[in-house]
């Protein structure tokens, strides 16, 4: 596993901050189909030539708006070489998305098990030696017990108070331990 550490000015759109935009676009191959389900304003598609995006905020220019475990749906088991798992890093980041959406926020959106949700879609959809790269504040990544190994951690160091973006890059191994 290789780990680097950057500086960089915080953004609210990762895919701005330079270090990130160019560790995506290192795994990236132009023959890959790569899925966003929280795009937000979709910048990276314009570096990725089969870039399918998604973000729940009608605002956004995006393939789809649906929230973003029903946009994984839309993809059959084994079909997806990468995906950019950047959802809001807290419960607190989720409640306050659903709410400027005028959404309803329920546990079933702030608990753990959330992200367990993604994990598991993200395990059907992704082929075997794909790529997940998730971003937020810790480095758990999608996990072995979804079939991925880690192949690099990213941490993007912000300085004074704001938390550093740590974007861990992950390989979904050919074994049966994907759920």
């Amino acid at each position: 596993m290789f780990i680097q550490r950057a500086w960089c000015m915080p953004n609210k759109n990762t895919f701005k901050i330079k270090p990130i935009k160019e560790l995506i676009l290192k795994y990236y191959n132009d023959s890959y189909l790569v899925i966003d389900p929280f795009a937000n304003e979709a910048t990276i598609g314009k570096f990725i030539k089969n870039y399918v995006s998604n973000d729940l905020d009608t605002q956004f220019k995006t393939n789809y708006n649906l929230e973003a475990q029903e946009f994984m749906k839309l993809f059959k088991d084994n079909s997806v070489d990468m995906l950019l798992f950047d959802p809001p890093y807290s419960g607190r980041q989720v409640s306050e998305c659903y709410k400027k959406l005028g959404k309803t926020v329920t546990m079933k959106d702030t608990n753990s098990s959330y992200f367990t949700r993604f994990k598991e879609q993200i395990a059907r959809i992704v082929k075997p030696k794909g790529i997940v790269i998730t971003f937020g504040w810790n480095s758990n990544g999608i996990g072995k017990k979804y079939g991925f190994e880690i192949i690099e951690i990213l941490l993007i160091a912000h300085g004074s108070a704001h938390n550093d973006t740590i974007v861990t890059v992950e390989r979904k191994i050919n074994s049966q331990e994907a759920v």
